[in-house]
C-alpha cells in the first residue's frame, strides 16, 4: 500500500493509526534516506500512545525506552551500526521483551521483515511532503492502518 503524507498533520495522523493497533512484540521498521521522516513518524506514534515529554532521536544513544506506555516501546536508530551482529551487543532482545520496537534504519540491524509482527514503512520525499510504502507481516495484515 502506498500513502501520500502531504504535511506534518498527515504524518501525525498516520502515526496515530499505527499506535492504535500496536501490540507488544510488534516491530515498526522505518526505512528511507536521511530526512525522510523516520524520527518524525516515530515521535507521532509515541505521542499517540500518550508520551508527553521530549522524544530525542536515538541516533547517538541507539536505544531509547518508553516503559510507561501501553504497550511499552523501544525506539531504536540503527544508522550507526556497521554490522548486524552489533545488535546482539546492544541487548536488543532484552529490551524488546514485552515491548513494541520502532526501528529506524532496520537494514543496518539485519532487518525485521521476516517477523510476522513487523510492519515495514519505507519513507520518501514527495513534493513538499512524504510518500510511505507500507507492507506488513502476517500479524499485521488484518491490522494495517
Amino acid at each position: 500500500m502506498t500513502l501520500n503524507l502531504p504535511d506534518l498533520a498527515a504524518m501525525e495522523a498516520f502515526g496515530a493509526r499505527i499506535a492504535s493497533r500496536l501490540l507488544p512484540g510488534d516491530v515498526v521498521a522505518l526505512s528511507g534516506g536521511l530526512g525522510t521522516g523516520k524520527t518524525t513518524l516515530s515521535r507521532a506514534i509515541l505521542r499517540a500512545l500518550g508520551h508527553e515529554g521530549e522524544v530525542p532521536s536515538p541516533t547517538f544513544t541507539i536505544l531509547e525506552t518508553y516503559d510507561h506506555l501501553n504497550p511499552p516501546v523501544v525506539h531504536a536508530d540503527f544508522y550507526r551500526l556497521e554490522d548486524p551482529s552489533e545488535v546482539e551487543q546492544l541487548g536488543l532482545d532484552h529490551y524488546r521483551d514485552g515491548a513494541a520496537l520502532l526501528a529506524e534504519w532496520p537494514e543496518n540491524a539485519g532487518g525485521f521483515d521476516s517477523e510476522a509482527a513487523c510492519i515495514s514503512i519505507h519513507l520518501e520525499t514527495a513534493n513538499e511532503g512524504r510518500k510511505a510504502v507500507v507492507t506488513g507481516g502476517a500479524d499485521w495484515l488484518e491490522r494495517m492502518p
